[in-house]
């Protein structure tokens, strides 16, 4: 037993130690897990805190709300204006009135107040939890536009309304709706909503509301319209205006609701129910002037400020409108519609309308409609915009076209980066059965001026393949134009416009895009500053030397006169750059054309199946409009710019001049492109008149005229033929051996012999009053060059050696003649014809 004992000590301390290292480990797990939860904690509460401070960065005041709707002065109480570029003529007010709008309040102890059935009607519908919760509620953070309390509402729409949706946006929108609601109360915020609340047709608060839709104030609204109010400023676009059933069933579904709720009761309802409530049914006056342009400056407000702020009120937009040019604009472009559809002009039509040339006679077009834009080139600022007109009524749309040939002017840019000039050679002539020019029928060889300038496709087409798509589709694409796509007029109005401004296109951004703007400031009714577009931007588009021979070329009258004739309506009597357009089917025609102050696109359609149209009918409205709008600018043009070089050319070659060149023009060049080679579309041909074939060396001197010809590609032959060109012959005159003089003969080589190496030429040249002789060689039939073979010889030989010709590297057929020269300065030839091998 005692032997025993040791071994059971020994154990239980063994169990002990173990023990023991278990707890050990336990309690260094537990310190462990300790730290670690202390750590994650203090990361949290950094995380917290950051989050908080993002949160509540730059949080606004809740002091503004009394700033923009507590009357008298309150900000939002003024609605907003929209005015001409001077500051003084407006343009549109954004409310059912002129005067500013009423404020009302909510209790009953003013003679004028808020009825309590609305504000239950505005809870039932808005916020069926508004006496519960402290201003805000957390449903609605997985859907960010999504408001779900009155007071949500107000700090959405007029505290936050510049911040994009986000999680953080959305914690920032709560907490100021518990603070206003802490700090105003429930009745001031359902007062506040209910006097700034959008009900449709720029009807903000109640007191506008009542009287637009039903001709009332808003103290004397029943239950059953306030029902239906409360229901149209949740959905302001189905008001009973707008959509007058829609309307009285929605707010008789807000009655049930209602009474659901315990706000009225079931006798209240069922009286309201069987009510039939009568509508006004006169519409908000719409603008008179400039409607189409008042929707492009909405749009791009929209980019900085959004729409709905900026209709709520408290605006004043200064715009770039011109608006006597505007008045001018929209009566010529009513008169120029009216006259083209065959219809009476309207009663008042402006000074400006006698500007209009007149229309292409005998020509009706009644389903036509036309628009026009004006824009500033320097600034990219639009004077005036006139929507689609049809039958002399102009609408506010302004909708994107097919541009057709339009855009022809960027095919050539796109040539003039790569080494062309408007002196370059062009042909128009037959090549592909889906190519063909607006007037059908081939010009033949040109410059790319008179390509361009007449709206030729064909060589437009060639061109554009040579320079490829993807090049031309780069060069547009930089001016804000994609040749794939329909255009606006402000698109092309102010790529052109960029012509017009050496290169430059002025503009802003808007949406992500460079365009031209419509807007010069945007105030607060106080005054302050809430965009500033006054200094326009720019972007170098093209360099000053190109943008040069764009507008070189289609500001030159006289190139344009084969397709358009001379004083034609695309001449305003000053330098003004003009291309016309037209598509392939005849439905949209364009004129766009610049000057360096002005920039004015005129386009006009047809919506009919029969009917076809062409550039000049839209260039009688621009015309007009052109003149107008450059009546005060200085009648300037464009000065060549540092790069830009002139000479004279031959035409239509564009190289440099020969003899037989038949026309001689000047044209510019970049420089370095200049052309260094002599002229070789135009050859002098030796014809025997009588034969009409080529002559030779053997064509009697007195039968030979000398001829001028063009060189017609082999493709354009029978083109050439079919139009009846003259083509030089390409036959020789039949050779028949002249007969030999005993004085001036060459006896060796013979008549057509081969030779080859060193050939001695043998024969005679004498006589009594012999000179001297010299011998020479010519390649051809009929050499236009000869080359000497040695010195004049002033010793008569008679049968013997006169010349020696080395032939080595030469071959063909060559002529070698003899020259005699007499004493009396007569003169005897003998010529032979030989073939070199």
């Amino acid at each position: 037993m005692p032997s025993t004992l040791p071994i059971l000590r020994s154990r239980r301390e063994r169990r002990l130690e173990k023990q023991k290292r278990n707890e050990n480990r336990a309690r260094g797990a537990i310190l462990s897990g300790g730290l670690v939860l202390s750590l994650l904690l203090g990361v949290l509460i950094i995380l917290g805190a950051f989050t908080y401070a993002d949160v509540t960065h730059s949080l606004p005041s809740t002091e503004i709300l009394p700033r923009l709707l507590n009357p008298p002065d309150g900000l939002l109480l003024q609605p907003t204006r929209v005015y001409d570029r001077t500051g003084l003529q407006r343009l549109v007010t954004f409310a059912t009135s002129e005067s500013p709008r009423r404020y009302i309040p909510i209790s009953e102890q003013n003679a004028q107040h808020i009825p309590a059935e609305l504000v239950k009607a505005v809870i039932a519908a808005a916020d069926p939890g508004f006496e519960k919760h402290s201003g805000y509620s957390l449903e609605g953070l997985n859907n960010l536009n999504l408001h779900p309390t009155i007071a949500q509402k107000l700090i959405n729409d007029l505290v936050l309304y510049n911040e994009p949706p986000s999680l953080t946006r959305a914690i920032r929108e709560r907490l100021l709706a518990a603070q206003i609601t802490a700090q105003y109360g429930r009745a001031q915020i359902v007062e506040w909503y209910l006097n700034s609340v959008d009900f449709g047709n720029h009807a903000y608060g109640i007191a506008a509301a009542a009287q637009l839709y039903f001709g009332k104030p808003a103290d004397e609204l029943t239950l059953a319209e306030c029902a239906i109010l409360a229901a149209v400023s949740e959905t302001p676009a189905l008001n009973p205006l707008d959509a007058p059933q829609v309307a009285i069933q929605r707010g008789r579904e807000l009655l049930y609701v209602m009474q659901n709720l315990g706000l009225i009761s079931p006798e209240q309802a069922a009286q309201s129910l069987q009510e039939t409530p009568a509508f006004q049914t006169t519409r908000p006056t719409p603008p008179e002037v400039a409607p189409a342009f008042l929707n492009l400056l909405l749009a791009q407000i929209d980019s900085q400020i959004p729409r709905e702020r900026v209709e709520r009120g408290g605006i004043i937009v200064i715009s770039t409108l011109d608006y006597d040019l505007q008045k001018n604009a929209s009566c010529v472009t009513e008169v120029y519609a009216a006259r083209l559809a065959g219809l009476p002009e309207p009663n008042q039509a402006c000074d400006a309308a006698r500007l209009l040339p007149s229309l292409p006679p005998a020509v009706t077009l009644a389903d036509s409609s036309a628009s026009a834009v004006i824009l500033d080139p320097q600034t990219g600022q639009v004077l005036a915009m006139v929507g689609e007109t049809v039958q002399g009524v102009e609408t506010p749309l302004v909708s994107a076209h097919r541009p057709g040939s339009s855009m022809d002017a960027f095919v050539y840019l796109t040539g003039f980066t790569r080494g062309l000039s408007p002196a370059t050679l062009m042909w128009d002539i037959p090549g592909g059965e889906s190519i063909q020019n607006f007037d059908g029928e081939y010009h033949g060889a040109m410059r790319l001026r008179m390509a361009l300038a007449n709206d030729y496709q064909v060589p437009m087409e060639i061109l554009k393949t040579q320079m490829g798509i993807e090049n031309v589709t780069k060069i547009a694409s930089s001016f804000g134009l994609d040749i794939n796509n329909e255009a606006t007029m402000l698109d092309l109005a102010s790529a052109y416009g960029a012509f017009g401004a050496q290169g430059v296109k002025f503009g802003q951004y808007i949406h992500d895009d460079f365009s031209a703007s419509t807007i010069l400031r945007v105030e607060g009714a106080d005054r302050g500053v809430m965009l500033d577009w006054s200094l326009p931007q720019a972007q170098t588009v093209v360099t000053p030397a190109m943008s040069y021979l764009i507008a070189h070329v289609l500001s030159d009258e006289p190139a344009r006169w084969d397709t358009w004739g001379r004083q034609n309506a695309l001449e305003i009597g000053r330098p003004a750059g003009v291309k016309p357009g037209q598509t392939s089917d005849g439905k949209d025609a364009w004129v766009i054309g610049f000057t360096p102050y002005v920039s004015v696109a005129a386009w006009t359609g047809l919506r009919g199946e029969n009917d076809s149209i062409t550039p000049r009918f839209p260039a009688v409205l621009w015309n007009a409009l052109m003149r107008t709008a450059s009546a005060n600018q200085p009648a300037d043009g464009w000065s060549a710019p540092q790069g830009i070089t002139s000479m004279t050319v031959c035409d239509p070659s564009g190289m440099l001049p020969t003899r037989a060149c038949p026309n001689l023009v000047t044209e510019v060049f970049l420089n370095g492109s200049e052309p260094t080679q002599a002229d070789n579309l135009f050859r002098e041909f030796a014809i025997n008149r009588e034969t009409g074939l080529l002559a030779t060396v053997f064509t009697p001197p007195e039968l030979i005229d000398t001829r001028v010809y063009m060189l017609i590609p082999e493709e354009a032959r029978e083109w050439a033929l079919s139009e009846g060109m003259d083509i030089p012959p390409t036959s020789y005159d039949a050779i028949q051996a002249p007969p030999v003089k005993p004085f001036a003969n060459i006896t060796a080589p013979k008549l057509f012999a081969e030779v080859d190496g060193r050939v001695l030429i043998l024969g005679a040249a004498t006589g009594d009053d012999f000179m001297y002789y010299r011998v020479q060689v010519g390649k051809g039939l009929n050499p236009q060059e000869w080359i000497q073979l040695g010195e004049d010889h002033f010793t008569p030989v008679d049968g013997g050696l006169l010349a020696e010709w080395d032939t080595t590297g030469l071959d063909g057929l060559y002529a070698i003649q003899l020259i005699v020269v007499r004493t009396d300065q007569r003169v005897d030839t003998a010529v032979i014809q030989v073939t070199v091998k």
